[in-house]
């Protein structure tokens, strides 16, 4: 600040007036924030409540809902394992109804955009449950869960080839007007060319990865450790895995991404970013440290003001 110059009375008075931009978009949902939870992780949100202030967060990614209620698999239902956590939970939810009577009307208490993950055995599970959803007060976006590796029917088994990808997708475009997130498996041999598959279907943005499948096995009893036998890996291990294929999709597709998948703090939420990620989803870190979200926005905060950055879209997808 040179001579005669003087910082306005304002910017004195309220330091969050020199605070980075944090807002992005995805599809048509504005968000605060980077940052949101990743389905399954945050149940619906009453017990993080008690902690903080949702409206803090940049949106909240709801567990998987399904037409009818689901009971998930048998236990033992997770283990840890080095530096993650496997679970087989097999999307326990209460069904969409019940979700919209006694959920929903929680979650519209806080300024804070809801997206709902969807699932289902069928491809007119996953369209039924879009159409009672569009238009329900407060949700902006669903997430096709096209990924969980927990279930014997649906899910992995149409997010493993393009063309099962398109089915889901393109009839859920069919039926809703919401933003279409398509969540997207690591389990498949070409990550490019499955989310090339949706966006052509109509997916107005992406989130991956999703869980790594995998088992464990206690020596002793010499028996699985999960009632399933195998589950999704996350958590710190699977994130090398995860920043590259956000990498190899944002190379190719002009596509909204939301990166997860072992973020554990306000740096590893940037590298996502640089690797191209628009918003970062927070997942088996919430089980760790329930404030990791809160303390990953006001980190992803504090690294651009140490790098002179004003916001925060000018560093995705800038890594060289």
């Amino acid at each position: 600040m040179g001579l005669g110059e003087c910082r306005p009375i304002q910017d004195q008075l309220d330091p969050s007036a020199n605070a980075p931009r944090l807002s992005v978009r995805v599809g048509r949902i504005v968000m605060k924030n980077p940052v949101t939870v990743a389905s399954g992780t945050f149940g619906f949100g009453e017990e993080m409540a008690e902690l903080y202030d949702l409206s803090r967060l940049g949106a909240i990614t709801v567990k998987g809902i399904s037409l009818e209620p689901w009971k998930g698999n048998d236990y033992p239902r997770t283990v840890e394992t080095a530096s993650g956590l496997l679970n087989a939970i097999g999307l326990q939810n209460p069904g969409v109804e019940s979700f919209i009577k006694d959920k929903i009307p929680f979650l519209r208490q806080f300024d804070v955009p809801i997206i709902v993950n969807i699932v289902g055995r069928r491809v007119e599970e996953y369209a039924e449950v879009a159409t009672r959803l569009d238009g329900v007060d407060g949700i902006q976006g669903l997430e096709i869960n096209i990924s969980c590796p927990n279930i014997k029917e649906g899910c992995i088994a149409f997010g493993s080839t393009p063309e099962g990808t398109a089915q889901v997708v393109s009839a859920v475009r069919q039926r809703t007007n919401l933003t279409l997130i398509t969540k997207l498996s690591p389990n498949v041999g070409n990550i490019v060319e499955i989310a090339r598959a949706a966006v052509d279907a109509g997916s107005d943005a992406l989130s991956l990865i999703n869980t790594l499948l995998g088992t464990a096995i206690d020596p002793w009893t010499r028996s699985f450790r999960l009632a399933n036998k195998m589950g999704g890996l996350s958590g710190p291990a699977i994130k090398p895995i995860a920043l590259r294929m956000v990498w190899e999709v944002a190379q190719c597709l002009d596509v909204p991404i939301i990166g997860m998948g072992g973020i554990m703090n306000a740096l590893d939420a940037v590298e996502f970013m640089l690797a191209g990620a628009r918003a970062v989803a927070v997942g088996t870190g919430n089980f760790v440290n329930p404030m990791a979200p809160i303390e990953i926005i006001d980190g992803i905060s504090d690294y651009l003001r140490k790098i002179g950055i004003e916001d925060v879209n000018e560093i995705v997808g800038t890594v060289s």
